[in-house]
C-alpha cells in the first residue's frame, strides 16, 4: 500500500514540506542579509555558516541519548516552536533598527541547536510511523518534497530580498517552522514509550551508540564520505554567495534564481532514487551515484557573468542530484539495520561527525576566502567534495557482506 494513503505520514509530509520551504528561504536570505545589508567580511560569512551547524558538534552526541529516552514527536514540536520564536527576533530587530551581525550569528546558532534535536528525533521517528519495510518509499517522498522546497526557496528568497528586504524574508522561514508544528500536532499514531536504562548513564549510552556506528565498517565508510563531503560543502557555502555577488556581480534576484539549480537536482534525485535502487541495488547506489555526479561540481568555479553562468546551474544540479540519491540510499540502509532502542544514538553519532564537519568547513572556507581568495577556495571545496566518494568506494558496501561488516 502506498504511503499516500497513510494519513499520519501525509501530515508529516505536509508539515515537513512547508518547513523546508521556509528553511530553504532562510539559507539564502540570511547570507544575503549578512553580505549585503550588514557588509560581512569573508571570515564573518564563515562564522555565520559555522553557526548554522555548530550545534551538531556541541550537543550532537548527548542529543541522541535524550532522543532515545523520550518520545520523538514532542521533541519535534518543541524544536519547531523554538525555531519560530528565535527567527521572529530578526525582522523585529530590523524594524527597530538594532539588528547586528552578532544577533544574526547567535540566532543561527540557537536555531541550529533546535534543529539538532528535531533532525535526530525525525529520523528516529519515521520507522515508528511507517514501518521499516516502507523506509525507502518514505524517505524518497519526504526528500522529493524537500527538494521541491530547495527549488522554490532560493527563488522566493531572492525575490523577497530584492522586493521587501532580506530581514523580512527571515519571517517566512519562521512561519514555515510554525506550520510544521501545527501539522505534527494532528498526528494520531501511537508512539510507544521508549526503553529506558535501569540506571541512566549519559556517557555509557553515548559510547553504546558510537560503538554501534564505528564498529560497523560500512557505517564507518558512510560517515567518512558524508563527513568529508559536508566539510568541503561547508567550505563552499561560506564563499558561494560572495562568489555570485562580488565576483560575478549578480543581483539578489539572480542569485536566488541561480541557486535554485541545486533544488532542481534534488527533486530529480528524489524522483529517480527508487529507479537507481531497483536497477543497481541499494548498496551499490551508495557509492556509484557519488562517483558519477560529484565531479561536476568542478564546473562551478569556471562560471562567469555571461553564458558561463550555466556552469553553476549544471554543477549545482549534478552535485545535488547525486547527494540526494546517495542520502536516500544510505539513510534507509542505516535505519533498516539499527535496533529501535539505538536509533536516536545511531543518528546522533553519525550526525555529530557528518554535520559537525560543516561548521569546521565553514570556518576554514571563511579564512581561506580572505587569505587566498574566493575563487581558489571554491576550487578546493569542489575538489574535496568530488574525492569524498573514496571512503565508500573502498568499503564493504561493494560486497554482499555489507550488512554484517
Amino acid at each position: 500500500m502506498s504511503l499516500w494513503s497513510h494519513r499520519d505520514f501525509r501530515l508529516l509530509w505536509a508539515g515537513d514540506t512547508i518547513s523546508y520551504v521556509g528553511a530553504s528561504v532562510g539559507r539564502v536570505v540570511l547570507p544575503l542579509l549578512a553580505a549585503g545589508t550588514l557588509a560581512a567580511t569573508p571570515f564573518q560569512m564563515g562564522l555565520l555558516t559555522a553557526a548554522n551547524t555548530a550545534a551538531f558538534l556541541l550537543i550532537g552526541l548527548p542529543a541522541g541519548v535524550w532522543v532515545d529516552r523520550m518520545r520523538r514527536r514532542p521533541i519535534m514540536l518543541t524544536a519547531d516552536f523554538v525555531r519560530f520564536g528565535l527567527l521572529l527576533t530578526v525582522p523585529v530587530a530590523w524594524w527597530l533598527g538594532v539588528l547586528t551581525l552578532v544577533h544574526l550569528i547567535v540566532v543561527a546558532l540557537l536555531v541550529g541547536t533546535a534543529t539538532v534535536m528535531f533532525d535526530i528525533a525525525y529520523q528516529s521517528y519515521l520507522p515508528v510511523l511507517v514501518g521499516r519495510d516502507q523506509l525507502v518509499e518514505g524517505n524518497s517522498k519526504l526528500t522529493a518534497s524537500q527538494s521541491v522546497a530547495e527549488v522554490s526557496g532560493p527563488a522566493i528568497a531572492g525575490g523577497v530580498a530584492q522586493g521587501v528586504g532580506a530581514a523580512n524574508g527571515v519571517l517566512g522561514t519562521g512561519l514555515g517552522y510554525l506550520a510544521s508544528a501545527l501539522f505534527l500536532l494532528r498526528i494520531r499514531t501511537h508512539e510507544p514509550e521508549p526503553q529506558r536504562a535501569e540506571k541512566p548513564n549519559l556517557v555509557a549510552e553515548i559510547k553504546e551508540g558510537l560503538r554501534f556506528v564505528f564498529g560497523n565498517r560500512s557505517l564507518r565508510a558512510i560517515v567518512g564520505t558524508t563527513g568529508t563531503a559536508n566539510f568541503f560543502g561547508g567550505m563552499g557555502m561560506a564563499v558561494i554567495v560572495l562568489f555570485l555577488v562580488r565576483v560575478l556581480d549578480l543581483s539578489d534576484g539572480v542569485v536566488g534564481l541561480t541557486l535554485t539549480s541545486a533544488g532542481m537536482g534534488g527533486v530529480l534525485g528524489a524522483l529517480t532514487a527508487n529507479r537507481w535502487n531497483k536497477r543497481f541495488g541499494q548498496l551499490r547506489v551508495i557509492w556509484l551515484v557519488m562517483l558519477v555526479t560529484q565531479p561536476f561540481g568542478l564546473l562551478i568555479p569556471l562560471a562567469g557573468a555571461d553564458w558561463r553562468l550555466v556552469f553553476v546551474f549544471v554543477g549545482d544540479l549534478a552535485v545535488a542530484y547525486g547527494a540526494i540519491v546517495y542520502n536516500i540510499a544510505q539513510v534507509s540502509y542505516r535505519q533498516a539495520i539499527c535496533p529501535d532502542h539505538l536509533l536516536g544514538r545511531m543518528n546522533a553519532s553519525i550526525r555529530f561527525v557528518v554535520w559537525g564537519s560543516m561548521p569546521l568547513g565553514g570556518l576554514v572556507g571563511g579564512v581561506l576566502g580572505g587569505q587566498i581568495g574566493i575563487v581558489p577556495t571554491l576550487w578546493l571545496a569542489m575538489a574535496g567534495q568530488a574525492l569524498a566518494v573514496l571512503w565508500v568506494l573502498f568499503s564493504p558496501l561493494r560486497s554482499r557482506e555489507a550488512v554484517a561488516a
